[in-house]
């Protein structure tokens, strides 16, 4: 890698708000908050709506949707399907 390019990465703790989980790992994402870790380091604090740990496809718990009024409405505007078209 060319030297001088890169931005600089450090730990920083991504805190999932909605499974309260936050977890350590290297980002050069900046933030003006910052939060003690368990080692007792201060790291800065990003904090975020989805992460793996709420998140329905990592976790395993779907949610149910109502699509079908969407897929109604996309076939009405625009064809069941472009192989269908001659």
């Amino acid at each position: 890698m060319r030297s001088r390019i890169h931005p600089a990465s450090r730990p920083v703790v991504f805190r999932d708000r909605a499974a309260g989980v936050a977890f350590l790992t290297r980002s050069t994402a900046h933030s003006a908050r910052t939060i003690e870790w368990e080692d007792g380091a201060v790291h800065p604090l990003i904090d975020v709506e989805i992460s793996s740990a709420s998140h329905p496809f990592y976790t395993g718990r779907s949610r149910v949707l109502d699509t079908a009024g969407r897929v109604e409405r996309f076939e009405r505007r625009y064809g069941r399907t472009a192989s269908n078209r001659h």
